[in-house]
This record gives C-alpha cells, structure tokens and sequence, in this order.
C-alpha cells in the first residue's frame, strides 16, 4: 500500500479501492414514519378523550338541567304587634330627699336609725335650742306692748273726733276762730294716723313672733313623706346649724314602695315608646320573678349626642323586694309603629347583591331583594321584598339562581313548615 494513501475510516462501509461507500437513508425514513404514526394517534386519542370529556361535561349539565333539587323551605310569617326589646338598668327610689337643719342647737333626741321605716309626719329628732324660748317670750311682751299703745292711739283719735265735731260748728257760726277749727281737725287726722301706726306696728310684731314659732316648730324634725331612712349622720347631742345652703345633713330618706328606673332607649327603638308602655323587670339575684311597670314619663326630645330618648319606668314595690341602687334587667313591650316580618336567619343570601331571600312560588325559585330592619339571632325582621305567608328555601346552595326548578323536602320539620318560633327573639 502506498505510504500516501489515506487510511480509510473503519467506522464507514469501503469499497474494494478502499472508497467510502455513500450512506442509505431507508433506516431514517422508517424511523421518521413511525414517530409520525405515534404522533398522529396520540392526536387523535387526544382528540378523541377531548370529545368524550365534552360529551360528558354536556351530558351532566344536562342531566342537572333536568334534576330537580329538593330543598327545605320555612313559610315567612308576620311580626308580632308588639315587639320586646331588652336593656340594663339600676333601680331608684320614687323620691329620695336629703334632710337638713332649720334650726340650730343641739340633738337631744333622735327616734330613727338607718333602715327604719317611717310615716309622713313622724318625729326623726328633737333639737334643743332655749334662746328661741328667749326670743318669743321678748317677742311677746312686745307685742303686748304694741297692743297697748294701739288702745292709747285709738282713744287718743275718739278724743280728738269729739273735739273736732263740737269745734267744727262753732266756727260754722263764728263762734270760734278758723285757726282753733283747723287745729282740732288736723288734730284728728294726725290721731287717725297714729292708730294706723300702731295697728301696722301689731302686725309686723305678729309676723315676727310667727318666724320664732316657726323656728321654735323647726326643732322638731319630721318625716316628709312615707320611706326608709338610708343615711344618718347625727347622733344625740351632735350640734347642728341652721343655714339654707350649708346647713346641718341630719338624714336621706328614701320612697320605696314604688321603683323608678330611667332608660336612653335608642331611636330605632324610641318611635314606639310612649306612657302606658309595658314593662318588666327582672333582677338576677330573684330568678323566676317579674315586676310589671309601666311607662310613666319621657322626654319627648332625643339626646342629640347619643340618640337616646330618655324613658321613666315605675314599678309598684309593695312588698320592698326590689330596693334601691339594684341592678336590673328591663324588658319593654313597644307596639310597632310599621308592619314587618320575620325571616329565618338561614334562608338569607348575603352576596354583591345585598340581601335576599329565594322564595318558592308553584315549584320555581323567584330571587328577592330585602330591607332588614334588625337582626333578632335566628331570625330577621325585613320591613320589605317578601309578604306574610311566601314560602323562602333555607340554606339554600351556592348556585341557586332565578327561575331553578326545586321539590320541596316531605320530611322537614314542623317548625320549618310553619315558618319557625312564634314571637320576636327580645334584643339586649
């Protein structure tokens, strides 16, 4: 072999001169066929799955279509004429005064303590004060006096009346001179004056006597009306002083036999309020028991920061169970001022929509909007959308739209059936 002949590449076919044989292409085309044949049924199986899932997707809307759901529905009934609302409140006394001195001195007696009940009128304490015994009998002999001078006055006048009516004709027929006639008549005048005087004198004499016997009365603290007395702060001998504004606090004495309780009911609320209003009272520490009250009193003019509409409760108090400063629980009774009614909680849909309800008429869903009034916890008061007597799905599914056929459920409970509890749910 010539040392200058290239060496022929074992990995190629040669031919007998040692040339490389050119490549056949029968291999790559039987190999590129059956990646198409492969790709080509994995197209058409594809294909193929693609339109039996859609057959079956139709096939199942369909099917839904066709399928009537059953639902359990609750007939909507109307609101009670009255509705119950509840709120906290504290009891008070029906009236409640604070006792002060009108006289100065010392206790020298004293017939009440704290808790003893008391009638209008009876005796809570004696003051000893002797100067006012001082005072009226000084104020007497005045007066004494005064009536005296009033009798010499008044005797003075008839003396000058006798003169002047003998005078008087005398200088009628010139007898006695104008001057002596003038000086006996002003004379008169005068006396007349003095008795005036002297009766004006009595008077304000009497007045004054009055004001110590009104003192001296003073002494003698009495109840102002039937009640407890809560508070004491005297004892006997405690000196006391008399003064309108900063006067001796002997005693509080407190009206129970009738509570009172004020309330700032809310506007909502506040619309159907009025005296005569029932109410009750509960405490929790007398469990079983009710108090009936009524509305006595109410402002008529909400408070403009709260919104509140303040409200008198009384509530007879016979037996004193109920006292004073007691945490209570008050129940009102407002008649309703419009119609509404009352939807089961569970058959409301809360959606971009707003709220509303799906109510059943002759086998087909109808969608309708609401207006709540309030939430009552199982149910709500809806003051429009729906009427007494619509028959609304509870719990109604995801996709219930306008105009589904629906079956209703046999099995479903009464309560269902008749549109729930009776009564309006009280709110705290």
């Amino acid at each position: 072999m010539n040392q200058f002949s290239p060496v022929p590449d074992h990995g190629e076919p040669v031919d007998d001169k040692g040339h490389p044989r050119p490549r056949r292409s029968g291999g790559r085309i039987a190999l590129a066929f059956i990646v198409l044949l492969l790709l080509a049924g994995t197209l058409g199986y594809g294909s193929w799955r693609h339109f039996q899932l859609h057959a079956e997707v139709m096939a199942t809307a369909e099917a839904r279509r066709e399928t009537v759901p059953t639902v359990r529905t609750a007939v909507i009934r109307a609101s009670a004429p009255v509705r119950s609302v509840t709120w906290p409140g504290t009891t008070e006394a029906f009236a409640q005064a604070n006792i002060s001195a009108r006289a100065s001195g010392y206790i020298s007696r004293r017939n009440v303590d704290i808790g003893s009940r008391v009638k209008a009128g009876d005796l809570l304490v004696e003051i000893t004060a002797p100067e006012i015994e001082h005072q009226i009998a000084q104020a007497e002999g005045t007066l004494a006096q005064l009536r005296a001078a009033l009798l010499q006055a008044q005797a003075n006048r008839d003396l000058a009346q006798v003169t002047w009516d003998r005078d008087k004709k005398l200088v009628q027929q010139g007898w006695t001179t104008a001057q002596q006639g003038d000086t006996d008549r002003l004379t008169l005048e005068a006396r007349i004056a003095a008795v005036a005087v002297a009766s004006a004198n009595i008077t304000a004499q009497e007045a004054q006597l009055q004001v110590l016997h009104q003192q001296k009365a003073y002494q003698s603290v009495v109840a102002p009306f039937d009640g407890v007395i809560i508070q004491r702060n005297v004892d006997v001998g405690t000196l006391v002083q008399a003064d309108s504004t900063s006067g001796t606090f002997l005693f509080t004495l407190a009206h129970s036999d009738v509570i009172r309780i004020q309330l700032y009911v809310p506007q909502d609320d506040a619309l159907g309020v009025s005296p005569g209003t029932q109410a009750v009272v509960r405490v929790p520490e007398l469990p079983g028991r009710d108090f009936p009250g009524q509305v006595t009193r109410i402002a008529d003019a909400l408070q403009p920061g709260t919104r509140t509409l303040l409200t008198e409760i009384d509530v007879p108090n016979p037996d004193h169970a109920l006292s004073p400063g007691m945490y209570c629980r008050v129940e009102l009774k407002i008649p309703r001022t419009s119609p509404s009614v009352i939807v089961p909680s569970e058959a409301v849909i809360f959606n971009r929509d707003g709220l509303s309800v799906a109510v059943v008429e002759d086998g087909v869903v109808h969608l309708r909007n609401i207006t709540s009034v309030r939430d009552l916890g199982t149910s709500v008061e809806v003051s429009s959308g729906v009427k007494e007597g619509d028959r609304v799905v509870l719990n109604p599914q995801v996709d219930l739209a306008d105009g589904y056929k629906v079956a209703l459920r046999a099995d479903q409970p009464k309560n269902d059936q008749k549109g729930g509890q009776k009564g309006d749910q009280p709110k705290s």
